[in-house]
C-alpha cells in the first residue's frame, strides 16, 4: 500500500471518528438533558438560557463550555490513548498477519454496536448512564473542568457503542488511534458549542434523534463490514483515484 492511500485511509478513519463522536452527543442519553448540564455549571436557570440569552449569558455559557469539554476531551484521549497501546501489544504477541486480525475483530465489533445504535438489536446495559452527581458544583472555571471529568466517566457506559467502536479502531490501528480519538473529541464538542449558541435548536434535534441515530448505526454497520472483509485500502483508492482524475481533468 502506497504512503498516498495510507493517508487516504487515514482520512477516511479520522472523518468517521468525528462523525461518531457528532453521534455521541445526539445520542438520546447527552442531548436531551443537555441544557441541565449547562443550567449546572454556569448556575444560569435552563429557562433563562433559553429566553434570555443577552451577550453576557453566551459568553458565561461558551467559556464554561469550554472548561467542560476539556474534562471530557482528557478521559476520552486518555481511553483512546489506552487502546491503542493495547492494539500495539496485542500486535507484538501475535505472529503474522496480526493488523489484519485485529482489523476484523473490530469489523465485527462495529457491526454489532452499529445494530445497537440503530435500534436493531436491544442491550439495555450499553444505554444506561451513570453520572457522578455533585450535591454542590466546585466554583469557577476549575470547578467546571472536573465536572466535566465526571460527567465524561459517566457518559462513557451510555455512549458506549459509539465510543467503544472508536477505541477498537484504535487497537486496529495503533499507529493513528490517538488521531481517531482526538477526531471523535472534536465531533463531540462541534455540536456541544453549536448548540451552545443556538440553544433553541435542541429541541427540534431531540424530535428527529431517532432518525438520526438510525443512519448513523448504518453508517457504523457500513464501516465494519469494509474492515472485517479488508476492503477499506481498495474503497480509499477508489477516492484517491477520484480525487487525482477531478483534479487533471480540471488542469486540463
Amino acid at each position: 500500500m502506497s504512503g498516498i492511500e495510507t493517508d487516504t485511509m487515514l482520512f477516511v478513519g479520522m472523518f468517521l471518528a468525528m462523525g461518531a463522536g457528532a453521534l455521541s452527543f445526539l445520542s438520546p442519553c447527552v442531548l436531551p438533558i443537555f441544557p441541565a448540564y449547562l443550567s449546572y455549571i454556569t448556575g444560569v436557570s435552563v429557562k433563562d438560557l433559553r429566553e434570555n440569552q443577552n451577550s453576557e449569558i453566551r459568553l458565561k455559557l461558551m467559556s464554561h463550555s469550554a472548561f467542560f469539554l476539556l474534562g471530557v476531551s482528557l478521559v476520552f484521549i486518555s481511553l483512546g490513548a489506552g487502546a491503542s497501546f493495547l492494539g500495539q501489544w496485542i500486535t507484538q504477541l501475535l505472529i503474522g498477519d496480526s493488523g489484519l486480525f485485529i482489523q476484523r475483530i473490530a469489523g465485527v465489533f462495529i457491526i454489532i454496536m452499529g445494530l445497537v445504535i440503530a435500534g436493531w438489536i436491544n442491550m439495555p446495559t450499553l444505554m444506561k448512564e451513570k453520572r457522578f452527581h455533585f450535591s454542590k458544583k466546585p466554583a469557577g472555571y476549575l470547578g467546571t473542568f472536573f465536572v466535566g471529568l465526571g460527567f465524561a466517566a459517566g457518559w462513557t457506559p451510555c455512549i458506549g457503542p459509539i465510543f467503544g467502536s472508536i477505541l477498537m479502531l484504535a487497537a486496529s490501528n495503533p499507529g493513528q488511534g490517538i488521531f481517531y480519538t482526538v477526531m471523535y473529541v472534536i465531533g463531540f464538542s462541534f455540536p456541544f458549542f453549536l448548540l451552545t449558541f443556538f440553544l433553541g435548536s435542541t429541541r427540534w434535534i431531540v424530535r428527529h434523534s431517532k432518525v438520526i441515530m438510525t443512519m448513523g448505526g448504518i453508517i457504523m454497520i457500513l464501516m465494519g463490514l469494509l474492515l472485517f472483509s479488508g476492503q477499506l485500502p481498495r474503497i480509499t483508492g477508489f477516492l484517491l483515484n477520484l480525487i487525482e482524475d477531478t483534479w487533471l481533468a480540471r488542469l486540463g
